[in-house]
């Protein structure tokens, strides 16, 4: 089976028929979407083929990027240059042949073989079956799959590896990394377009033309580079290592086991000729270290110390939301974060022009080393921002997430504080609490960034009274209401009513006089509140 000449995508038509297609099928102007299973799945296919257009068809210059853009290649002349590194990505051999295959070592291993459906990144461990305690993740989900669910679960497994051990090593980005790409705004744009955003001109994104048949792209095409012994990290600036190989990095040394057999894939649901059921793995693969600047992923540096290595931006608790989004868009570098350089270079890649509108897509997992607490995927808008209002504008988001921060913080200490006599002895948890108040104040947030622009152009150029004052009312609704409907509505005649008065009290007060509300205030020339909208 071979991932760039057989069937084996799932893909969406405008009408929301889905068909299992080749790759080249993406330049179909009917094609909307992939259409996976899963939805770690549906972003490791994206990245998947963006590798493929940036490593095969990478534009020279944005006139190039724009002729891409405007005129797409037909589904056959796709084909065509797909062939072109068509021998390393044979999945498989089905009658037998020897020769490199996608993403897996380049040896036999000699090792017992393992359950597939440990390819994927939130299966239960070794010890977690041991114990019987997979109470939430089951055994068993995913004990067959069809080879190109087999071969995404590989890709995905090797694109995002977490810590899996001794020796089995993480992935380029480190484990879980973020990854963030731009959308057009319509869901009904072809994919090609959806895709096509993603790919970076090599006027911006310099490096050497690959060779197709070196492992210095490719690693899976020559031996594994292991890691056995100390000094064998591989940096992006080795001699023998293309800045491609961030597209197709390979550190964990894996061979599927397929098998010639009618089976059920049980992630798909669909029939397969044949089925995986079983890989092999063992320690010591590709150990990767330092700074490798992967195109699709934010990153963070010590703003002290900005020539130590930087990390990748990962998924964490609580998900993603407006909070960390100008750090996905913009370089603040007093706070040391750097977006991902396709997010970067994106207004010099083709120039927006007034009616096309795009859209941020975040996502990853939420990794607590070898365990996935949880996968996160948003969509945020982009905006348009001239060079002149960055700075001013990128310290009014801050001043304005920092209220919103202080404001959860205080209604979530207000919550407690009603429902618990000792408040700071309890061990309630009230993060639902704390997602709601980012998620209800979302939408404000960013009708408040439209606004900010606006200001920032203006002939004054300065942020008005009215934006500020919009914001700030924003807040003290949502806090009360989501006080109110969590504690108020069910008062007892009892001594808990008392507290949750005073808590509700002390709240409002803050949200009117507190001190960071004052600054705020004073800040942007808000008029004080009357006793009556305080109370």
């Amino acid at each position: 089976m071979n991932l760039l000449q057989d069937p084996w995508l799932p893909m969406k038509t405008k009408v929301g028929k889905v068909a299992i297609l080749p790759v080249s099928h993406l330049a179909d102007p009917d094609i909307v979407d992939f259409a996976l299973p899963r939805a770690d799945f549906q972003g490791a296919a994206y990245q998947f083929v963006i590798g493929l257009l940036q490593t095969l068809m990478a534009p020279e210059d944005r006139q190039q990027w724009r002729q891409y853009w405007q005129s797409p290649p037909s589904v056959e002349k796709l084909q065509l240059t797909l062939n072109q590194a068509a021998h390393a990505f044979q999945l498989f051999y089905p009658d037998g042949q020897q020769g490199p295959l996608f993403m897996q070592d380049f040896e036999e291993l000699n090792v017992e073989p393992t359950a597939v459906s440990s390819l994927l990144i939130e299966a239960p461990g070794g010890n977690t079956l041991k114990l019987n305690t997979d109470h939430f993740i089951k055994r068993g989900s995913a004990d067959s799959l069809s080879p190109g669910m087999a071969a995404m679960a590989l890709f995905t497994l090797q694109i995002n590896a977490p810590s899996g051990g001794q020796g089995h090593r993480t992935g380029l980005r480190g484990g879980g990394p973020l990854t963030t790409l731009i959308l057009p705004e319509s869901d009904e744009a072809s994919l090609w377009q959806k895709l096509w955003l993603n790919v970076i001109s090599r006027e911006v994104f310099s490096y050497p033309l690959p060779d197709l048949h070196s492992a210095a792209v490719f690693p899976w095409l020559a031996k594994t580079r292991t890691s056995e012994k100390k000094g064998s990290e591989v940096y992006m600036q080795d001699k023998d290592v293309h800045p491609l190989q961030m597209y197709w990095p390979m550190p964990r040394r894996i061979r599927l086991l397929v098998a010639q057999q009618s089976a059920l894939c049980q992630l798909s649901g669909q029939q397969t000729d044949y089925c995986v059921n079983h890989y092999l793995t063992q320690n010591f693969g590709v150990n990767y270290s330092g700074t490798w600047a992967h195109p699709l992923t934010p990153y963070r540096f010590n703003p002290k110390k900005p020539e130590e290595a930087h990390f990748t931006v990962k998924g964490q608790p609580g998900g993603i939301g407006y909070r960390q989004w100008h750090t996905l868009i913009f370089e603040v570098e007093e706070d040391g974060y750097l977006p991902a350089k396709v997010i970067a270079v994106f207004g010099q890649m083709h120039g927006r022009r007034e009616k096309e509108r795009y859209r941020l897509w975040a996502f990853g997992f939420d990794m607590d080393n070898m365990k996935a607490r949880g996968w996160y995927s948003v969509q945020f808008p982009l905006f348009d921002l001239e060079v002149k209002v960055k700075d001013a504008f990128l310290a009014a988001v801050k001043i304005f997430i920092e209220l919103a921060t202080e404001a959860n913080s205080m209604l979530r200490s207000q919550i407690k504080a009603a429902w618990f006599e000792r408040p700071k002895e309890a061990k309630g948890d009230v993060s639902q609490f704390e997602k709601q108040f980012w998620q209800s104040t979302e939408a404000a947030f960013f009708q408040v960034v439209g606004s900010l622009l606006e200001d920032l152009h203006s002939e004054s150029g300065e942020i008005s009274t009215k934006t500020a004052q919009f914001w700030l009312g924003n807040i003290q609704r949502q806090s009360l209401g989501i006080f109110d409907q969590v504690v108020m509505t069910s008062l007892q005649s009892d001594r808990s009513t008392k507290r949750k008065i005073e808590a509700r009290m002390f709240l409002s007060g803050w949200l009117y006089k507190g001190k960071a509300i004052k600054n705020f205030k004073t800040l942007y020339q808000i008029p004080e509140t009357t006793k009556e909208q305080a109370a």
